[in-house]
């Protein structure tokens, strides 16, 4: 038993990603709030166990009883050394999360084109980076409420996070024509910004240099700190629940 020795999660930090709950063996936290990590079982964390912490790409876990001198990765990953008699941590595995944030993947011709151009970048890159000791943790994420939106700080659609880190430095927007069909309101979506020209589609090659100077350089995107919900996000989604409660079947929108 290791009452004294459990991790702890910063919420501030937390992405949701759920890695911390599928890696770890010792069943310390609870499935059925995946991929929320909580505290379910701290009784059952080994002793100076680091395995969740060392796989957190944005260093959100601490644990209660460290006198080890062992940080946080910050968004570093850390080279995973055996740090229990199960080996859940014996291992060289450094993860890459990539998070694609979406509002619509039907009819938004922006978010389906970067859907298709990100597929594409990750097919190329996921067998190099494995290589060179990477795992890559692919979540595709539809914000369907402003509830999600807060949930997971977004910004703007689509976004495309890794370890965390925006691959924008800044929110550039124009008028979306089809999440303004969806809402019934004037919304904007985002623009990449490349080489001095504007893409509501992300061109490839700005994919994967994004993604490769996040992984092996340092992030230059946002985290978005003191987050609040954009109002052109509220819009989307009051209108949105505006259309879907309509009783003519939002025909009249």
């Amino acid at each position: 038993m290791a009452k004294s020795w459990y991790p702890i999660i910063d919420y501030t930090l937390c992405i949701e990603c759920g890695t911390c709950v599928a890696k770890c063996p010792h069943s310390v936290y609870d499935a059925a709030k995946a991929p929320s990590p909580v505290v379910r079982n701290p009784e059952s964390c080994i002793d100076h166990c680091h395995g969740c912490g060392n796989r957190c790409p944005v260093g959100a876990i601490t644990y209660v009883g460290d006198n080890t001198g062992w940080m946080p990765s910050n968004g570093k990953q850390h080279e995973v050394e055996s740090c229990c008699s199960c080996g859940c941590g014996a291992s060289t595995e450094k993860i890459v999360l990539v998070e694609y944030l979406y509002l619509d993947l039907k009819t938004c011709d922006r978010c389906i084109g970067t859907d298709s151009v990100l597929d594409e970048i990750l097919m190329t890159l996921t067998p190099a980076l494995k290589l060179a000791g990477y795992e890559v943790e692919f979540k595709k994420i539809e914000i369907e409420t402003a509830e999600l939106a807060e949930r997971y700080q977004f910004i703007s659609s689509p976004t495309i996070r890794i370890n965390g880190h925006d691959i924008c430095k800044s929110v550039k927007e124009n008028s979306c024509g089809c999440c303004s069909e969806i809402s019934g309101s004037d919304v904007d979506c985002r623009l990449f910004e490349y080489e001095g020209a504007s893409y509501e589609i992300p061109p490839k090659t700005m994919l994967a240099e994004a993604i490769l100077k996040i992984v092996f350089g340092t992030p230059s995107g946002d985290n978005y700190g003191g987050y609040e919900l954009p109002d052109n996000l509220k819009a989307f989604f009051e209108g949105k629940n505006n259309k879907s409660s309509c009783s003519c079947g939002s025909n009249c929108c």
